[in-house]
């Protein structure tokens, strides 16, 4: 029960923390006089991935790689089958018109490069900085190119009190700061715990129960920006959450310690991750709607694998 509880307060400020940083470093970027541009595709993009951050983070450093590794995998995963499904149930996703072609290949090739160093070995700070050298070169495309993850984080700006007084952001920035690495100490403390009660492996608690919670900010994001009749961002939430996953997460962590694969990933939850992220390829190119019935479907995906998982 007490391991419920530190789970469930986690989930809570990490959501809560994520919200805070947000809102202050939008707030904070925008009194700068940096461009909603700049501030969509770094400000934004940082703050909400921030709880998978801290989360895998705080993991490696007590050791439990497994959870920072699934953390990552399982995000992905779940964006697309979770968090895109639940913004299409909301509102059906039209993709023409909003090309996103581009950062899906960009998506897709990060994904097949995690799986490469997966295959070759625990993910060292060599690969960490081959994942950051790559993300660098990501950012500089898509700030050159004006990337579509402008418009994706222009959702949260929408929610942000533009034109706050420096104090509300120095206590949003604050409130942020302070949630997350305790609600990650506590998330992860309750989902170890959790593993090691029920015997289930450390790997599909971060693939299932911390992914799925860390993705919570990615998911109020969507769902409100369908609720808006702009369901069409949540796509470019996925792509770009997706890319900062692997590139930045993994990279930054990898610093920190080095992340040992476990065999049922290399065999199972990979492959997984990339298939979802494949799925999205006819609604992208053949420019398709993502109907409510195809939500419910990668809803239904996402079911089954857990199950196989459990």
């Amino acid at each position: 029960m007490v391991d419920v509880l530190l789970v469930v307060s986690g989930l809570g400020l990490l959501v809560l923390g994520g919200d805070l940083l947000v809102r202050g470093a939008v707030n904070l970027a925008l009194r700068l006089g940096l461009t909603p541009l700049v501030v969509g595709l770094t400000v934004v993009a940082f703050g909400t991935s921030a709880p998978e951050l801290i989360v895998s983070l705080s993991a490696a450093l007590k050791g439990a790689t497994d959870i920072a590794m699934g953390n990552v995998v399982g995000s992905n995963t779940a964006n697309v089958l979770v968090i895109l499904s639940a913004a299409a149930l909301v509102a059906p996703i039209v993709t023409r018109g909003h090309d996103l072609r581009e950062s899906w290949v960009m998506m897709i090739g990060a994904s097949l490069l995690l799986i490469l160093l997966a295959f070759l070995g625990p993910i060292g700070r060599l690969q960490g900085l081959l994942l950051l050298a790559v993300l660098g070169m990501v950012l500089w495309r898509q700030l050159s190119q004006g990337a579509v993850q402008a418009d994706a984080g222009a959702a949260e700006l929408e929610g942000a009190a533009l034109g706050a007084h420096w104090w509300q952001i120095l206590l949003w920035l604050g409130g942020g700061l302070v949630g997350l690495p305790i609600g990650a100490n506590l998330l992860v403390n309750g989902a170890t715990d959790i593993a090691r009660h029920f015997q289930i492996s450390e790997a599909v608690i971060g693939l299932t129960l911390v992914a799925v919670g860390t993705s919570l900010p990615e998911m109020a994001a969507s769902v409100a920006s369908a609720l808006r009749g702009r369901s069409d961002m949540a796509l470019g939430n996925v792509v770009g959450s997706n890319l900062f996953n692997i590139l930045a997460i993994l990279g930054l962590t990898s610093l920190v310690m080095p992340l040992p694969i476990p065999p049922q990933m290399l065999h199972l939850d990979l492959w997984v991750m990339l298939g979802s992220s494949l799925l999205l390829a006819p609604f992208l190119f053949l420019g398709l709607t993502i109907s409510r019935l195809a939500g419910g479907a990668l809803l239904a995906i996402y079911a089954a694998y857990v199950w196989v998982l459990l």
